[in-house]
């Protein structure tokens, strides 16, 4: 089935140009040249995917994507933006973003980001646990001093990558590295736990879920 996407931005070139090569990979397509537009058209229609421009005249991209989050809109997202490094990619992920590409950006590549958020929405969400958030490969604590670098090893990165895919699962793991990331967590998180499964391995709870 032929997927539809609306692409906002307010770039005339790059709206058209993204537009062509959403077509030429079967893709129907929508243009917006502000956010303003796009709420009129998103009243009217459906789309099963936004691409997004963060930096836009008039209201910008970012605080678009929370309103529409905030009323119940959940189209996957993807954010493009000439605003990058951490810090701007976590404030685009924790808008509602599904994901967050840096301009300049291969169209190809956006295409594949594009299909993986589309087949992402039609399986059941794997949730982040409360406080955490993973971005450009590294885990990060929300804080209200901001998000805050969570130092782990790489051997700990692993464990909990696979202990949150999706969060229940049971994973074995070396006892010390389990027992090594769980006091991590324990300082910075209070509501993450990692249990012991006996016979079967280790197992993350986030007790705001409980």
């Amino acid at each position: 089935m032929i997927k539809t996407v609306l692409i906002i931005d307010d770039d005339d070139m790059l709206r058209r140009t993204l537009a062509r090569g959403l077509q030429n990979s079967n893709f129907n397509t929508i243009t917006a040249n502000s956010a303003e537009s796009a709420h009129e058209i998103l009243s009217r229609i459906s789309v099963d995917a936004i691409i997004l421009d963060r930096m836009m005249t008039g209201q910008d991209g970012l605080s678009f994507l929370r309103q529409i989050r905030e009323s119940g809109n959940n189209t996957p997202t993807i954010m493009l933006t000439a605003m990058t490094g951490p810090d701007n990619t976590i404030d685009g992920l924790s808008g509602g973003a599904d994901d967050y590409l840096a301009k300049p950006f291969q169209i190809q590549e956006l295409i594949l980001r594009l299909n993986n958020i589309i087949k992402k929405n039609m399986r059941p969400a794997s949730k982040m646990p409360s406080g955490l958030l993973f971005v450009e490969n590294e885990f990060f604590v929300q804080s209200d001093s901001g998000p805050q670098a969570l130092s782990l090893s790489g051997e700990e990165k692993k464990l909990l990558a696979k202990l949150i895919d999706p969060i229940g699962i049971t994973v074995s793991a070396t006892p010390m590295v389990a027992k090594r990331l769980r006091l991590k967590l324990n300082i910075v998180l209070s509501n993450l736990d990692i249990i012991t499964i006996r016979g079967h391995g280790y197992k993350l709870i986030d007790t705001t879920t409980t």
